[in-house]
């Protein structure tokens, strides 16, 4: 059974955009991979996209989404950055929040560690999830 996971983030414009190319870049089809906010935004940060490119990763076709039940519900992991309590809790999920800077605002030099701090996650993730990663 393949594992999903869900990232979610308040404008679904920067840090969950970031995990969920990090995370389909490392694990490819081994892990069903969401991201979506609670507000989301106009557009994925530019530095967010930039930042990602710089390690070979193309987020420039992502488009924020809205967080909704049916989302949470389909998914095994659910990882929240900063969504606080717009984020539906269902019984038998496994929840995870990361504390991680938001990158709105700032150039690619600031968002640079922030990137680098996910993907440190992410591989983290893998490992916690059994699935070994063929980048």
């Amino acid at each position: 059974m393949t594992p999903s996971v869900l990232f979610v983030c308040v404008h679904n414009a920067g840090r969950s955009q970031m995990a969920a190319g990090w995370l389909r870049s490392l694990a490819g089809d081994a892990v069903e991979v969401r991201s979506a906010g609670s507000v989301p935004g106009e557009q994925v940060n530019p530095s967010a996209v930039a930042a990602m490119a710089e390690v070979g990763i193309d987020i420039s076709d992502q488009r924020p989404k809205v967080l909704t039940t049916d989302a949470v519900e389909a998914s095994d992991v659910v990882i929240t950055m900063g969504c606080g309590d717009a984020c539906p809790i269902f019984p038998g999920k496994r929840y995870l929040d990361w504390a991680l800077e938001d990158p709105a605002g700032k150039g690619v030099e600031s968002v640079r560690p922030i990137r680098d701090e996910i993907e440190r996650r992410i591989r983290g993730l893998l490992a916690d999830l059994g699935v070994s990663s063929p980048a």
